[in-house]
């Protein structure tokens, strides 16, 4: 058996993640349509950030909060293979995306022109579900993407102060 260094590994992990959502989705569009597909997929999106926000959460320590929602994304981020760079705001912090992964395999797969719909619908599930893993009154907000043909993608996490838990 040829032993593969911890980078191979992770990079062995990371494509195979991705090619199996692709996938995935692929087939569930050709048993039932491009909407059923996606539904689908928003629906998966509804329950995968909070096991993988759990599990981030595990390994770093961190259980809520602003900063513990800044350092699990960010690290979430970095492994899948984003670029990025996360800046502090008012009342949270915003990330902003230069390159996304999840839109480049789209563009390889001759699917751009999908990308904008995938990306709006399941990022903005998948980005709602990663700010409420880490409390109440953790919001997002986005206000560009890359997918429907901005430079970057802007995200912004925030804590409203009034929705905090006694």
């Amino acid at each position: 058996m040829y032993e593969l260094n911890d980078r191979q590994v992770a990079d062995f992990f990371r494509r195979s993640y991705t090619a199996i959502d692709g996938l995935w989705f692929m087939k569930a569009e050709a048993a039932g349509g491009f909407d059923a597909a996606l539904d689908l997929d928003d629906e998966v999106w509804k329950v995968f950030p909070k096991i993988q926000a759990r599990m981030l959460k595990e390994a770093t320590g961190l259980s809520s909060g602003l900063e513990a929602l800044r350092e699990c994304f960010t690290t979430k981020l970095a492994i899948e293979g984003f670029g990025f760079d996360a800046q502090a705001a008012a009342r949270g912090f915003t990330v902003s995306i230069s390159r996304c992964p999840w839109h480049d395999a789209m563009v390889r797969s001759g699917r751009k022109d999908l990308s904008g719909k995938v990306g709006t619908r399941v990022c903005g599930t998948e980005y709602s579900v990663w700010a409420a893993e880490f409390g109440p009154g953790m919001r997002f907000r986005r206000t560009s993407e890359i997918c429907t043909g901005s430079e970057r993608c802007v995200l912004e996490f925030a804590s409203d102060p009034t929705s905090a838990a006694p």
